[in-house]
C-alpha cells in the first residue's frame, strides 16, 4: 500500500499541510496514555516505515529516531492516570492528541487522526480508520508515541518493581494479574479499568476484588 496516497489526494484537493496523529496506551490497565502528532516532509521514504503495531521494538526504535530527525514538526505529550479516571480513556487520549497538535512549530490546516472519532479534537481534522497502516504521518506518528510510552512504563518499573511492567507495558496479562492479587494496586493503575475486570463475577475476579478494597490508597 503507497502510504502516502491519501495525503497526496487530499493536498492535491486543496489541503496546504497536514499532520498526522496517534495514540498507544488505550488499553493497559496502568500508566498514561501518550499520543503523537507528525508533520513529514512530503513523500520523504522512511524504509519500513508502518503500524508501529505490526513492528519488532527493535524496529520501532531505529524508525523513532530516524522520524525525529526527519520530521518537519512533531509533537509527543500524555494524559495522566489521573485525567483517564476522570475523563474516562476516549476524553484522555484526546487530550493527549490535543497537547500533541498544540506542541506542533508549524500548525497544520488538517490533521489526520487515526481511528474512527474525532468528536474531542480542538484542531481542523478527519479521522482515518486504521491510519497507522494507510497514512505515512499517522504510522510515524505513532511509533513515536509507542515508543515514548514504552519508554516511560520502563522507568516505572524501576520504581514499581512488583508488577512486570518492564515486559507487558501495563497491559492485563495474566503475569500483571497475578502480581495485583498479590500486591494489590499501585499509583499508576487505572482503578476504573480494574473495576470492569473484578465485576465480572468469578472466583478469582472476585479474589481480585478483596485484594484491591483491603489495598486501595486511602483518603487522609
Amino acid at each position: 500500500m503507497d502510504l502516502w496516497a491519501i495525503e497526496q489526494e487530499l493536498l492535491q484537493s486543496g489541503v496546504a499541510s497536514l499532520c498526522g496523529v496517534d495514540e498507544a496506551g488505550r488499553g493497559p490497565l496502568a500508566g498514561p496514555v501518550c499520543a503523537a502528532a507528525v508533520i513529514l516532509p512530503h513523500g520523504i521514504e522512511i524504509k519500513g516505515l508502518n503500524d508501529s503495531k505490526k513492528l519488532t521494538e527493535k524496529k520501532r526504535e531505529e524508525l523513532f529516531s530516524i522520524i525525529i530527525d526527519n520530521a518537519t514538526s512533531y509533537g509527543i505529550a500524555f494524559a495522566s492516570v489521573a485525567e483517564i479516571e476522570e475523563h474516562n480513556i476516549l476524553g484522555a487520549t484526546y487530550i493527549a492528541m490535543n497537547r500533541a497538535i498544540a506542541q506542533l512549530s508549524q500548525k497544520p490546516e488538517l490533521a489526520l487522526i487515526d481511528g474512527n472519532q474525532t468528536k474531542g479534537i480542538e484542531h481542523n481534522c478527519r479521522s482515518i480508520v486504521e491510519g497507522d497502516a494507510k497514512c505515512a504521518s499517522i504510522a510515524a506518528a505513532s511509533i513515536l508515541a509507542k515508543v515514548t510510552r514504552d519508554r516511560l512504563m520502563l522507568e516505572y518499573a524501576e520504581t514499581f518493581p512488583h508488577y512486570g511492567f518492564a515486559k507487558h507495558k501495563g497491559y492485563g496479562t495474566k503475569e500483571h494479574y497475578s502480581s495485583l492479587l498479590e500486591y494489590g494496586p499501585c499509583e499508576i493503575h487505572r482503578f476504573s479499568f480494574l473495576k470492569k475486570f473484578y465485576a465480572e463475577g468469578t472466583a478469582w475476579t472476585k479474589s481480585l476484588s478483596v485484594a484491591l478494597e483491603s489495598k486501595l490508597p486511602q483518603n487522609t
